[in-house]
């Protein structure tokens, strides 16, 4: 049979340290908030070395899903007391380096994280996020020295409103990045300082734009929904994590038909498939609906190749080959439809990235590897 072969994925919102979590944090009550604090215990324990050994096996477990390029939102820049390090950068050099190592495309998105919540100073292992300023993060940035660099505002709890412009300013003509809308309570709190929505406090701020991506965008109004596609903005689901956080389902059709380019990303990783996120794409709008067919299997696809690689600042490159007779994919025909709607990470058995060779099928070695490195952070 003849083997079925899809363009490389762009996987265009990753954490790699949240990998980390994966088994650690399903079980049991709680909400986002709560989660948060065990990513929080988790962010204490990276160091550079530890963080370059887990994201180097992190890229390559994506690579194997036949992902070929990453956006990494990038938060933990310093010390874990905030000091930074001799290398203001190293954290985001370890990241660069890890995708070097293994042959994952890499945009890194360096994130600028000032606040606890809107108003309240940076605390207990957010200094490690923290810049102190818009002005000194982009002092820091600037000493990268690497075209591979975009920016990303973490959301309007992070960044005060008067100094977005400032991050968006340095970010002209790069990727820009900024989680959006994820839950009701920071919508809420946005509301009760400045009396405006999320999106609004952003468009006002001139953030918005074509080179703008918006995560998650889960609780937007109408009226936000129509701000985001006049500007011309991606917006980046992540059915999984979505799911998995308790967050809510996405509005990828409204915001799609609103002239929003969809991207899609793993986020906290609790599920590293793509195939996946696209199914989740159109299975979340059905829950949201309650009608099917929302969603072609070409413009899923598109989501994960074409619209993630743009909302990177990236060209596609890269072949995927994905076995046509697994238990998942046989009978369904070697098209985009059985890519899409049949096919998981565990059916690649072959990625091809710039002309490289950056996996071979061997799923079981990956396996290994990321026990190793998940092991380390935890001992």
């Amino acid at each position: 049979m003849t083997p079925l072969t899809i363009p490389a994925m762009a996987n265009a919102h990753s954490h790699a340290f949240h990998r980390a979590l994966r088994g650690r944090t399903q079980h049991g009550t709680g909400s986002f908030w709560t989660w948060r604090e065990q990513m929080y215990d988790l962010a204490e324990r990276l160091t550079p070395d530890l963080y370059f050994d887990l994201a180097r096996a992190v890229y390559a477990e994506m690579l194997a899903g036949g992902i070929g390029a990453v956006g990494e939102f990038h938060y933990v820049h310093h010390q874990a007391d905030g000091t930074p390090y001799d290398d203001p950068n190293e954290m985001g050099r370890a990241l660069l380096a890890a995708a070097d190592d293994v042959g994952i495309r890499i945009r890194l998105l360096d994130t600028c994280y000032l606040t606890a919540g809107i108003g309240q100073p940076a605390e207990g292992v957010q200094r490690r996020f923290s810049d102190g300023s818009a002005d000194a993060w982009v002092e820091r940035v600037a000493a990268f020295d690497d075209d591979r660099v975009g920016a990303a505002i973490h959301s309007v709890r992070a960044v005060p409103r008067d100094q977005m412009s400032t991050v968006a300013g340095w970010a002209a003509g790069r990727p820009l990045h900024v989680h959006l809308s994820e839950q009701p309570a920071e919508n809420d709190a946005c509301r009760a300082a400045y009396g405006l929505s999320p999106t609004e406090v952003l468009a006002e701020a001139g953030v918005l734009g074509p080179r703008t991506t918006l995560v998650h965008a889960t609780h937007v109004t109408d009226s936000d929904v129509r701000t985001i596609g006049d500007a011309g903005c991606f917006v980046c689901l992540c059915p999984t994590t979505e799911r998995d956080l308790a967050d809510g389902l996405g509005r990828g059709a409204d915001l799609r038909a609103a002239g929003a380019r969809v991207a899609l990303g793993s986020d906290s990783h609790a599920v590293v498939d793509l195939f996946e996120e696209m199914r989740g794409v159109e299975m979340h709008d059905r829950l949201r609906t309650g009608v099917r067919g929302h969603w072609s299997a070409q413009a899923l696809l598109d989501c994960a190749t074409v619209h993630g690689q743009a909302a990177l600042g990236l060209d596609p490159a890269g072949v995927v080959t994905i076995d046509p007779a697994s238990p998942r994919t046989a009978g369904t025909g070697a098209d985009e439809h059985a890519a899409v709607f049949a096919a998981t990470a565990a059916d690649v058995t072959e990625v091809v990235v710039d002309g490289r060779r950056v996996f071979d099928g061997d799923h079981a070695r990956v396996g290994r590897d990321l026990d190793a490195a998940i092991e380390k952070v935890w001992a």
